[in-house]
């Protein structure tokens, strides 16, 4: 029986890393993978590619509008597994579009993504609150601080200093240094009160 999975982890865990290696373990079997990311993510276009090398093309793109179940049902219903990585950027509608791939096509759905945004107060990401709701099984994939505790926040530094306001997105225009770390509690507390 099909489930939808969520797999959360800071910045940095190997998110993609696992995509691509369950992705690969399909295959090895045979077996067909639809692999997507939302279009938000402008980085390395229609590519997903990992910090440490290997890397992917998508089966497509998605935007906020577009219905997952209608496009999955209607081109990739032949599929044996949907793995969707940054699913922190779909909509909630779109998370109980991928709920009707697994109950109504029978095709397990797996999705990638952050638990939080950088802001720590707002409830996080749309798509990640609704994958907590309704996923099947959910698994943190984990990492670690720069002190070595466990990392599980999402922090964005500009120009060097910690910054928790902004938006959730935030391109780099060229005239800003823009860097993401995960991080643990106790290092959040220390770079705030800097």
């Amino acid at each position: 029986m099909a489930q939808l999975y969520f797999r959360y982890g800071a910045m940095g865990c190997g998110k993609t890393m696992q995509l691509l290696q369950v992705a690969f373990n399909y295959e090895e079997r045979g077996q067909k993978v639809c692999v997507i990311k939302p279009a938000t993510d402008t980085k390395n276009g229609a590519k997903l590619l990992t910090r440490i090398g290997p890397e992917r093309e998508t089966d497509f793109c998605f935007d906020r509008r577009m219905n997952l179940f209608r496009h999955i049902a209607n081109k990739y219903a032949n599929v044996d597994c949907v793995l969707v990585d940054e699913s922190q950027f779909l909509t909630p509608k779109q998370a109980d579009q991928l709920m009707e791939v697994v109950v109504k096509l029978n095709i397990p759905v797996i999705c990638f993504g952050l638990r939080l945004n950088f802001r720590l107060k707002d409830g996080g990401f749309e798509g990640s609150t609704r994958l907590l709701q309704i996923a099947h099984k959910i698994e943190e994939i984990k990492t670690i601080c720069d002190c070595g505790r466990k990392a599980t926040l999402n922090t964005r530094w500009l120009n060097g200093k910690l910054v928790t306001d902004g938006p959730d997105i935030l391109i780099d225009d060229g005239t800003n240094e823009i860097k993401y770390r995960a991080i643990c509690m106790h290092c959040y507390y220390k770079y705030k009160e800097m």
